[in-house]
């Protein structure tokens, strides 16, 4: 297990996957980070990320960050340097519509490991749900 009473370097070559900072790499507590690439013309599935905040930061590339507002879905065209904040439990999905470049982004999550939870579709969240859901997480027990 990693030290944690030091500064940790992670060199663009030494990610776990897409981790950089996590429990698995540097003893992360509370936060993760890690780049994702998602090539051209590719899109991931609808999902959310439980409990967890996303921070999202545009590296390179033109992705497109898709969720509904509960009226209709809406569609985030993003350019390099631009930030998104995913809220927890809001379904979204990421969509990279250029044919020729591949889209490079930094998440940020509130919690050690990601979570990426699949949902058949992208739909508003309701307040009551959000709150129902965060006491049932916080009620599990660690095996």
């Amino acid at each position: 297990m990693p030290i944690n009473n030091r500064v940790h370097h992670v060199g663009s070559g030494e990610l776990e996957g897409y981790a950089a900072i996590s429990g698995g790499t540097v003893g992360s507590k509370k936060l993760w980070m890690g780049l994702v690439e998602n090539p051209p013309l590719s899109s991931t599935d609808n999902h959310h990320h439980g409990d967890s905040e996303a921070g999202i930061y545009v590296v390179s590339g033109h992705p497109v960050f898709v969720y509904h507002d509960g009226t209709q879905e809406v569609r985030l065209a993003a350019n390099p340097g631009d930030f998104f904040l995913v809220p927890p439990f809001v379904p979204h999905r990421e969509e990279n519509p250029d044919p020729n470049e591949p889209a490079v982004v930094v998440i940020a999550r509130t919690t050690q490991e990601p979570i990426k939870v699949s949902v058949p579709e992208l739909y508003q969240l309701a307040e009551a749900e959000t709150e129902t859901e965060t006491e049932s997480e916080s009620n599990r027990t660690m095996p």
